[in-house]
């Protein structure tokens, strides 16, 4: 069915009309996952909300922009993704989906993140990616179980001090936000493997041998006139990097990252949608 014909139907309300956008959804489906996904929905469907043992939610790229309450039913959902809609609030219904482990919103509308984020203990990867956020939500340093974190092409300045706090995050993408210079606070959390600043406006680079468990540093296409000086062993994505004179193509560095967090539970989905931006 074409986009044009499902965002017509989308319009008309009726339960007949819902139906087809969504197709039957009577049963349980057998992988515990539903994926609503591309379907130009503006209600979220109720029915969804009686598969109680519901593991995986996609809802991305429609046109949603709020979530019912009876959505908390979904106690066992562990992924959920509301990426490429029209939220410019978080739902509160979200913060309560305890068993909530990855949760995609990028390509939304939000500039905050409610308090109420910080209620879920068990939420270890978050993108929020494309959005309009002009700083990082006060919430983030309070998710203490964070490993995987997304906040690309929003016009963030600077990282909060207290950011040195999530000693579990592995991850962080910061790609074409607003940097001007590196931030400090990076240098104070030598647990992370993977750091983004690709497309910033960072002119220096200090020096980043003494981050330990740093593995992979991508800072292409920022107008510094040398690479950042790292540990032996840590591979660099960008000009002057004696490891990587030409910059690997953003599909390779993914593929790398995947296999080194292959032994990790619950792996993002391999959705385009949900892969840092080119």
């Amino acid at each position: 069915m074409g986009n044009t014909i499902k965002g017509i139907i989308a319009f008309i309300p009726s339960k007949k009309c819902q139906e087809f956008l969504t197709g039957e959804l009577e049963e349980m489906p057998i992988d515990k996952m539903v994926d609503l996904s591309c379907n130009q929905l503006r209600i979220f469907p109720l029915r969804v909300c009686a598969f109680t043992e519901l593991v995986k939610l996609y809802l991305s790229d429609n046109n949603l922009n709020n979530l019912p309450p009876e959505l908390e039913l979904l106690q066992k959902l562990q992924i959920l993704a509301l990426d490429f809609n029209n939220f410019k609030t978080l739902p509160l219904v979200v913060c309560r989906l305890t068993q909530l482990c990855i949760l995609y919103l990028g390509n939304n509308r939000l500039r905050d993140l409610p308090s109420e984020l910080s209620l879920l203990p068990n939420l270890h990867t978050l993108w929020i990616e494309y959005n309009y956020f002009s700083e990082l939500p006060d919430v983030i340093c309070q998710l203490s179980h964070l490993k995987t974190f997304h906040a690309g092409c929003n016009a963030i300045r600077q990282l909060p001090g207290e950011l040195k706090h999530l000693t579990e995050l592995r991850t962080l993408w910061l790609s074409g936000i607003l940097l001007s210079d590196f931030p400090r606070v990076l240098l104070e959390m030598p647990f992370l493997e993977v750091i983004d600043v690709d497309r910033n406006g960072i002119r220096v680079f200090p020096s980043l041998k003494h981050l330990s468990g740093l593995k992979l540093v991508i800072y292409d296409r920022n107008p510094c006139t040398s690479a950042p000086k790292v540990a032996k062993g840590v591979k660099r994505v960008g000009n002057w990097a004696e490891d990587s004179p030409e910059p690997k193509k953003r599909s390779e560095i993914e593929q790398e990252i995947e296999k080194m967090m292959e032994s990790k539970d619950l792996q993002p989905a391999a959705k385009e949608a949900g892969k840092p931006p080119i």
